[in-house]
């Protein structure tokens, strides 16, 4: 502390003092101008804290609260004594303040004691103001009741302020942080400190109750398991809840969540969960989607070319199904139906099914359709481009695949002995390439499980020309061909085939008829006409 005054000519001595509350002078330091020395009084509460400078400034170590004084400068001359007084104030910056003996939970509509605010060591006293969510909580009756405490140190002379808050939260109040800020002065003025937030657990009553279908899933299908979760808004939820499933009268207590295993199309329904209490109530439809799909007739089924065959995929479903044929792999365009089994029409069938907007639901049956037929035989002939050979060709169908046997009645060699084409929807072919010396009989046995079938055709000497018959075309598309155009053309085209060989055959008879020798008819089928044949040839070797 700098002496106030400013140091006189002629200055004897310097003093320093207090003044004590009523008023009453106590000398603390002494310093004579002329001898240099310097002498402190015999004062405990400053012993060994005290230095006065040359230019008579005191100096206090270890300052304390007592230490807030009014003290005096006094400069001494032979004529005069000057005094000039300087006021000392003592600051202690309080500790940090924070909340003490705080609630483990707050319950809502109930005014109970949050926590204490306390900040310790401060001077001069300090004053304490508490904040929900960084603003200023004001005392409002039975809400909220603050009561600030100041307690001094009588040793030390600090202060210690405890301020209570007595809080009746709401459900708002959840997550809301609590602070406390202490206010106190220091040498440049007023400063602010705060505590630590803190945030406590609310409880509130529920007041609704909620009930879910999980998994979250727009559909639910049979076979499915869903688990029906009921909560609460009530912080603690509630852990126990009645359930009411569609036709029981009596609701199930259980926990929170309820669980139906591989569920049914009955389990379809209005679900309803509540409290224990049955104070409050949640419902909620729940939708079990099925399909069903009846093929008659299924498994293997095995019937006889054209027999007739009724087929029906029935279904049955909670929403409109899409149904679908496949063949033998391949998507169907339409229905099948049979009203004359052929054999193309064997093979592997599925009906399926499926609900687009329930995902996995999907349902599948198989026909397996054999169609059986006894076998049936054509034979034709030709001769063939080199005119040394002719072709005998056996069409065969039946199911199972008949077994094909040749035998030749006659003299003649087999160039070829047989070859088959490729066995498809119950037909095949099986070819003889031969050349006869004479007129020979081929035979052709078609033969199965359900009967042997034999069918023979006479051919002549290679040496004789005759009416050569086309090949039977068997494969699909000549079977499936109805357009009225193709047959027309084919009508004519036959009509005109008919009048050249009547034309060829007239033309033969005539040159053979003059030569007398192996007048052959056309028809080796005829049996007149064979015997004439036999007959001549018996007549030519005479």
């Amino acid at each position: 502390m700098p002496c106030p005054l400013e140091v006189p000519d002629g200055l004897m001595f310097g003093k320093w003092k207090y003044e004590m509350p009523n008023g009453s002078p106590v000398f603390i330091a002494f310093r004579s101008s002329t001898k240099k020395n310097v002498q402190y009084d015999d004062v405990p509460d400053y012993k060994d804290r005290l230095s006065l400078s040359e230019n008579y400034t005191l100096s206090i170590r270890n300052a304390r609260i007592s230490d807030e004084k009014r003290f005096v400068c006094m400069l001494v001359t032979e004529d005069d004594v000057s005094e000039e007084p300087t006021i000392v104030k003592v600051f202690k910056q309080p500790s940090q303040p924070e909340i003490l003996r705080q609630a483990n939970l707050l319950e809502t509509e109930k005014l109970q004691m949050l926590g204490e605010c306390v900040s310790r060591d401060s001077y001069p006293e300090g004053n304490v103001t508490w904040y929900k969510n960084g603003r200023v909580l004001h005392p409002v009756d039975d809400v909220v009741v603050i009561n600030l405490q100041k307690i001094v140190d009588r040793t030390t002379g600090l202060f210690t302020m405890t301020s209570s808050l007595q809080y009746m939260p709401t459900k708002e109040d959840v997550n809301a942080k609590f602070s406390c800020i202490v206010t106190y002065y220091g040498p440049s003025g007023q400063k602010t400190m705060q505590s630590e937030p803190v945030v406590f657990d609310v409880h509130y009553p529920t007041e609704k109750v909620t009930i879910q279908v999980l998994p979250q899933s727009s559909t639910i299908k049979e076979g499915d398991n869903i688990t029906l979760k009921c909560s609460g808004n009530g912080n603690p939820p509630p852990q126990e809840f009645l359930f009411y499933i569609p036709g029981e009268t009596e609701g199930i207590r259980s926990s929170d969540t309820y669980l139906m295993t591989d569920v049914r199309r009955n389990a379809t329904g209005e679900y309803k969960c509540s409290l224990t209490d049955k104070s409050m109530m949640d419902s909620t439809t729940i939708t079990v989607h099925y399909l069903d799909l009846q093929l008659t007739p299924s498994g293997e089924v095995t019937k006889q070319i054209g027999e007739n065959l009724p087929v029906s995929c029935t279904i049955s479903s909670s929403r409109n199904a899409t149904v679908f044929w496949i063949k033998d792999n391949t998507r169907m365009q339409t229905s099948p139906s049979f009203s004359s089994l052929q054999y193309q029409d064997a093979g592997n069938y599925v009906c399926e099914t499926t609900l687009q907007e329930v995902e996995g639901l999907r349902k599948r049956q198989t026909l397996k359709l054999i169609v059986e037929g006894k076998p049936q035989i054509k034979m034709t002939k030709k001769t063939n481009t080199n005119k040394m050979s002719k072709t005998i060709i056996c069409h065969v169908e039946g199911f199972p695949k008949p077994a094909v046997q040749w035998t030749v009645t006659g003299s003649g060699s087999i160039v070829n002995k047989t070859e088959e084409t490729k066995y498809v929807n119950g037909k095949f072919s099986s070819k003889i390439v031969i050349a006869p010396e004479e007129n020979v009989t081929l035979t052709c046995i078609a033969e199965n499980e359900l009967e042997r079938t034999v069918t023979s055709m006479n051919v002549s000497a290679i040496s004789i020309p005759e009416y050569d018959e086309p090949e039977d075309r068997s494969d699909d598309n000549n079977e499936k061909v109805n357009d009225q155009a193709k047959l027309i053309v084919g009508i004519v085209v036959g009509l005109l085939l008919v009048a050249l060989i009547a034309g060829v055959v007239y033309w033969l008879y005539m040159k053979k008829s003059k030569t007398a020798s192996k007048h052959v008819d056309k028809d080796l089928g005829n049996i007149e006409e064979n015997k004439k044949l036999e007959e001549n040839n018996h007549k030519s070797e005479t």
